[in-house]
């Protein structure tokens, strides 16, 4: 029975750890949330609180240098930035970076990223 007991603990232990959420808080004015993409691409938006405002980092890595990406930031619904960007060396990456004013509030802030054929959105909230 002990067997089973330790079994069923360290499944369980393991499915926790698996089923966590994407986005991670190192400090209460900081959060980072790994984005989807419906291709190869990879993205994460980290939000931070900074003087007043929030800065908003948005990356897309796709390992690919010169392909070029429409960007837009949405704060709760509604389009605050938006721009294009292309992927550079070394990492075939692009990075773009705002800063909103911080309202009161939780701010939920919703970064997507486009090009022929994929689309990567993150959102996060602070």
């Amino acid at each position: 029975m002990s067997r089973m007991l330790l079994a069923t603990t360290v499944l369980a232990a393991g499915a926790l750890a698996v089923g966590a959420g994407t986005a991670s808080a190192e400090r209460p004015d900081r959060v980072r949330v790994a984005g989807s993409c419906n291709g190869p691409s990879t993205a994460k938006l980290k939000l931070s609180e900074e003087d007043g405002r929030i800065e908003v980092e948005y990356e897309v890595d796709q390992n690919r240098n010169g392909v070029r990406w429409n960007v837009v930031l949405r704060r709760r619904g509604v389009v605050v930035a938006r721009g294009t960007r292309r992927t550079t060396a070394p990492s075939g990456s692009f990075e773009f970076r705002r800063l909103l004013a911080d309202r009161p509030g939780t701010d939920t802030v919703t970064a997507t990223a486009t090009r022929r054929g994929e689309t990567c959105r993150a959102t996060a909230r602070l």
